[in-house]
């Protein structure tokens, strides 16, 4: 686990720059910014359904414990999970502290 993954989101954030974006994206390995930089985003491959429940609702855990909530898109053997700040119009530390710990999740 990382030592972003031990953190916890705040409620008073602010958004990233295009350098603190590159520096903590290197802490989320598997996360890639969208095509637009306003989310971060994984795919999480699974074997079948009940695994790749059992890893939305842990998810769902950790999302409402530091009340900041991804999106996701969920099928048979996938989930993506995309993060981002909408109360600053793009990434904030919060989506990469909560990327942390999903990463987490699988280590």
């Amino acid at each position: 686990m990382t030592d972003l993954a031990r953190r916890h989101c705040t409620r008073k954030t602010t958004k990233l720059s295009s350098d603190q974006t590159t520096e903590l994206l290197a802490l989320v390995p598997g996360f890639k910014p969208t095509s637009d930089s306003t989310k971060i985003s994984k795919a999480f491959k699974f074997d079948d359904f009940h695994e790749t429940m059992a890893f939305v609702n842990a998810l769902a855990f950790i999302a409402h414990k530091e009340d900041h909530h991804p999106d996701l898109e969920v099928s048979f053997g996938s989930c993506v999970v995309s993060y981002g700040t909408h109360d600053v119009g793009g990434l904030s530390e919060n989506d990469f502290i909560c990327a942390a710990k999903i990463n987490a999740l699988l280590e």
